[in-house]
């Protein structure tokens, strides 16, 4: 099982190429041989959301199976789906991000590859430190988090 975590400043050059921190592509090789599904958040954080495959593969029939004709669950399918792009790191560690996901997530030069355990999020650097700035009190905390002990 992948375990991402922590938090990467890394760049993207102007065709759309960045390469995976070490670390992070040591998890990548065991998890998955390097072979990767990166996608749309489908959340109102644009941000692109990186799988290892066998992730994804599991993950894949439970947004097909949604309800087509409920307009959330298309909406989620046609991001997710609709986006995914299987990706695989070349010999250097890099991956070639698509211009419709570089658009979409409105990445440039600068960016944070976050982990998330079993998959990463990748943020323009520019959004990422605007989210975290933002204020959650408008936020309703749900009760899995209530009895969280940090």
């Amino acid at each position: 099982m992948s375990n991402f975590l922590g938090s990467h400043a890394i760049n993207m050059d102007a065709k759309g190429r960045l390469a995976i921190p070490a670390k992070v592509r040591e998890e990548l090789a065991h998890a998955c041989g390097g072979r990767i599904v990166l996608t749309a958040n489908a959340d109102e954080e644009r941000c692109l959301l990186v799988y290892p495959e066998p992730q994804w593969e599991a993950l894949r029939p439970q947004i097909e199976a949604l309800p087509n004709m409920n307009k959330a669950a298309r909406r989620l399918q046609r991001l997710l789906l609709g986006h995914a792009t299987p990706l695989e790191l070349d010999s250097a560690g890099r991956i070639l991000v698509p211009p419709t996901l570089r658009s979409y997530a409105r990445l440039e030069k600068k960016l944070m590859l976050i982990g998330q355990g079993k998959k990463l999020e990748l943020w323009s650097e520019e959004r990422w430190f605007a989210w975290l700035d933002e204020s959650s009190d408008e936020e309703e905390m749900p009760p899995e988090m209530e009895a969280l002990s940090l």
